[in-house]
């Protein structure tokens, strides 16, 4: 088992990543929590699957457990889900020095997080990420948040978990779909802060489909070096952290198109990704080898990258309501060759360039 502390002066905590660790949970918990009761937040499928190793470790180490499932996919990420979690919260009488558990991927991550940041005005939290996506990015760096109807990850707050415990063995019953969808966030960290990163997945691609226990776990821990590093230099997003959202202001607009039930969020990313680069490529940031550098590594993983045939104006117009707008300015995140990133505002002139990036994107050219 490794650790990797996320270094934030009083909110410091750490990462725990291995083979097999789900049953030391309730261990490791016990080194940082000193309360009785915990509330777990999952969905059935993944409760099926790992609920019980989870709660006996908890009960081992001297922990009452009580559980709230949550129906799973991206839709349910919303406030009635959020209050019926509150609502249980209150029945269990969780007091202020209880903690909130979630066990799942980034949906059920994000839903027990914000409800930990505003319950009681806030509870101690932990992530037990089961999917890849979870483990390489959204279980790391303490953005929780619920959606509105206008908008993904409207509603929400800056709240650090106490730990973060990543058991790689649970991606073993992860649908391929979601793997590969995870795989877009990691190539995400090698684009846009480390080109060594993105060499390390090309010359392990094979290793990575076949998901060899020792790549899966460096390919885990590194994404997760990286994205602690950028948090330590900028814990709210005032700065560098923005280069995390390459891709995701696209990748938002597709997702709210497909009604949050056609594509996976790393599926939009990938997209997302794809359309920033065919921008940047145009701005003569990214040189055309280096952009089907990018696109090879995609197929090569098995992951397509190709853009839906949404409107490319109503793709825009989605982009316009993302919460990433300054200034009434729309917030880009491009890449500046491999290993390097742009944060760039548009204004209306650039709303052409921006519609061609989308167009090209859709057409792979």
């Amino acid at each position: 088992m490794r650790e990797l502390p996320v270094k934030l002066g009083e909110r410091t905590y750490s990462i725990f990543i291995g083979t097999s660790i789900l049953g030391n949970t309730g261990e490791l918990l016990r080194r940082v929590s000193g309360t009785y009761k915990v509330l777990v937040v999952s969905n059935p499928k993944v409760f099926s699957l790992y609920g019980k190793k989870l709660l006996d470790s908890l009960g081992e180490r001297g922990f009452e457990s009580i559980t709230a499932l949550m129906p799973d996919g991206e839709e349910f990420k919303n406030m009635e889900e959020a209050i019926k979690i509150l609502n249980q919260a209150v029945d269990a009488k969780l007091e202020r020095n209880a903690v909130i558990m979630a066990l799942g991927g980034g949906v059920a991550g994000d839903l027990a997080g914000f409800v930990a940041a505003i319950y009681q005005r806030g509870l101690d939290f932990v992530q037990v990420p089961t999917t890849l996506l979870a483990q390489v990015d959204s279980s790391v760096g303490g953005k929780v948040a619920v959606n509105h109807p206008r908008g993904k990850n409207m509603i929400g707050a800056f709240h650090q978990p106490r730990m973060v415990v990543i058991d790689s063995s649970t991606l073993s019953t992860l649908a391929q779909r979601d793997y590969l969808s995870g795989l877009g966030e990691v190539i995400k960290y090698g684009i846009i802060y480390e080109a060594e990163f993105f060499s390390f997945i090309e010359n392990n691609a094979e290793k990575i489909i076949k998901k060899d226990e020792g790549c899966l776990q460096e390919l885990i821990y590194r994404s997760c070096r990286i994205k602690s590093e950028i948090v330590e230099q900028d814990e709210k997003e005032m700065g560098v952290r923005a280069i995390l959202n390459l891709g995701h202001t696209f990748g938002h607009a597709v997702e709210k198109l497909g009604e949050y039930q056609e594509y996976r969020h790393g599926e939009a990313v990938v997209m997302g990704t794809m359309a920033a680069a065919y921008l940047a490529l145009d701005m003569g940031l990214l040189e055309q080898s280096e952009l089907e550098r990018i696109l090879e590594l995609f197929k090569r993983l098995g992951i397509s990258p190709g853009f839906p045939s949404y409107d490319p104006a109503q793709v825009y117009d989605g982009m316009l309501n993302d919460k990433k707008i300054a200034n009434k300015k729309l917030r880009l995140i491009l890449p500046r060759g491999i290993g390097d990133y742009l944060i760039t505002d548009t204004a209306d002139k650039d709303k052409k360039e921006v519609i061609k990036a989308i167009e090209r994107a859709q057409k792979g050219k």
